[in-house]
């Protein structure tokens, strides 16, 4: 099974939201609505968009949204 999960990250690595799902095109359009809704100063001072793949659930953080498609 393949999860793709979208992280933001600040600028210390805290997450600061989390969605998972296994639905590539889903997961790639939210991918791209964290990277426009980082503002350019949030980017200048570290915040990330992340998307990243992972193989089990149990990878996924525990504070994600899980979403079943």
């Amino acid at each position: 099974m393949t999860i793709w999960v979208n992280e933001q990250l600040d600028p210390s690595g805290l997450m600061y939201a989390c969605i998972a799902c296994c639905n590539e095109a889903v997961a790639k359009e939210c991918h791209q609505s964290f990277e426009n809704n980082l503002t350019s100063v949030q980017k200048e001072q570290g915040w990330i968009a992340r998307l990243r793949v992972v193989e089990s659930w149990d990878e996924v953080p525990v504070n994600s949204l899980k979403l079943s498609f």
